[in-house]
């Protein structure tokens, strides 16, 4: 029993010998951990969401009057220009008032040409007549009041030569009058002008009847649906074609409030039609909606078809597609954030500490971080100055050295030993590897799986 009990008590004594050891390596030996450096490449920030094609007008066509119809010059996907005729009414009464408007119109003209060339001068030869024959009359009651004093003629004779100048007086204020109002700013010339005024506007108003009869293209577009044939009998306001007008482009879509901070109007876009995936062209966001759809949680964002950008001399030349169709569905990438050359850190090396979360430095505006880094064989925290952050990857602007090693275990505490071991990573190597990845190869392998 002896022995056996000093047995037990050696192996004892040697299990606690080999923990301690144990325990003692674990707590003065370094923990090796993979880390990485910082690495410097490109750095692009996208957004990607899908859009759909939005025509910039569609308007109904209709008559404002009711008649029969004589032609329809389209036809469903007819493409037209501005002032093409559409549709024709019968115009056989609106023409006739026009041709008697018209008639009424030179009437009224002829009218005003005689007053000018007749009138006046006749009035004038009046004028001219009747100040003679009151001159006359004067002269003669002179004679008479002579003649009367030395009692040659009677009283009567003077009361005659009296009335005379004054009937003579009265046709020369007359034929004064008749002159004045047909002069230029005369009464019967005002008339005269008013009245072909009034016919001009009967020719004009006639004219704009006839018009109405014809249905003319507010702009150039496309014709989306005919509802209307030949001898149909139309009534006023009814819609008789549905047409597409040309404008500048838009394309539409729906996006997550999330990155409505990374949205800003004039950013590069990058296209596909799902019906034509090998057929990539530019656009650029236009402008956003004011506010946030409370339902969806999404804001609108419109993009405008933009001119070629890549000028590379082996670059295909884009042109502006002329494959869109009303509602077509697209994919859409928009370049949100851009460096030419950034220090990158994967952004699982972040350490989620309250410094970490901080979203801006209020003295620059820069995000700021934390990370783990070695330090004399410990792992000691590191406040950073983020910049540019993508989905795996965030910018460094300072507090970061770019030999100095950032420990990717998220379970290791500040302060302990630990052993670095440079790695790697899947999306700095890709960058690193890849620095001339054009912006849009995102979405077109998005169709390519």
């Amino acid at each position: 029993m002896k022995v056996f009990s000093w047995r037990v008590a050696r192996w004892g004594l040697w299990a606690l010998l080999v923990v301690g050891a144990v325990l003692a390596w674990r707590t003065f030996m370094p923990a090796r951990t993979d880390a990485v450096a910082l690495a410097r490449a490109p750095l692009l920030r996208t957004v990607q969401f899908s859009a759909r094609v939005k025509t910039p007008a569609r308007v109904d066509l209709g008559a404002t009057l009711t008649a029969r119809v004589a032609k329809v010059r389209v036809q469903e996907g007819d493409a037209f220009r501005a002032g093409d005729a559409l549709v024709e009414l019968e115009p056989e009464e609106p023409r006739a008032a026009l041709s008697q408007a018209e008639a009424s119109w030179q009437q009224a003209r002829a009218r005003l040409e005689s007053q000018s060339a007749l009138s006046l001068p006749t009035a004038q030869a009046s004028l001219a007549q009747a100040d003679a024959n009151l001159q006359a009359a004067e002269r003669d009651l002179v004679r008479t009041q002579d003649l009367v004093a030395q009692k040659f003629y009677s009283q009567q004779k003077l009361d005659e030569s009296k009335r005379a100048v004054d009937v003579a007086r009265a046709l020369r204020d007359a034929a004064r009058a008749q002159t004045l109002a047909n002069g230029r700013t005369g009464a019967e010339r005002a008339n005269a002008q008013a009245q072909l005024e009034a016919a001009r506007a009967a020719v004009e108003a006639a004219r704009a009847k006839l018009a109405q009869y014809t249905l003319r293209a507010p702009g150039p577009g496309r014709v989306l649906v005919r509802s209307v044939e030949p001898g149909q009998i139309v009534q006023a306001g009814k819609a008789l074609l549905t047409v597409s007008v040309q404008g500048p482009l838009e394309l539409q879509a729906q996006v997550d409030e999330r990155f409505l901070a990374q949205l800003q109007p004039g950013q590069r876009a990058r296209v596909l039609a799902d019906a034509y995936p090998d057929r990539p062209f530019d656009a650029k966001v236009d402008r956003l909606a004011p506010s946030v759809n409370a339902q969806s949680g999404s804001v609108e964002v419109t993009l405008v078809v933009a001119g070629p950008t890549d000028t590379r001399p082996d670059a295909r030349p884009d042109t502006r597609p002329d494959f869109l169709r009303e509602d077509m569905t697209l994919s859409v990438e928009v370049l949100t954030g851009e460096r030419r050359e950034a220090r990158i850190l994967p952004l699982r090396a972040l350490r989620a500490t309250a410094a970490a979360a901080a979203p801006a430095d209020p003295r620059d505006g820069a995000a700021t971080g934390a990370v783990l880094v070695a330090e004399g064989g410990r792992a000691v925290v590191r406040e950073l100055k983020l910049g540019l952050r993508t989905l795996s990857d965030v910018e460094v602007l300072s507090g970061l050295q770019d030999d100095e090693l950032v420990l990717l275990d998220p379970t290791l505490a500040p302060g302990v030993r630990v052993r670095a071991r440079r790695v790697e990573t899947a999306s700095t190597v890709r960058k690193a590897a890849d620095a001339g990845e054009t912006f849009g190869n995102a979405v077109s392998q998005g169709f390519s799986r």
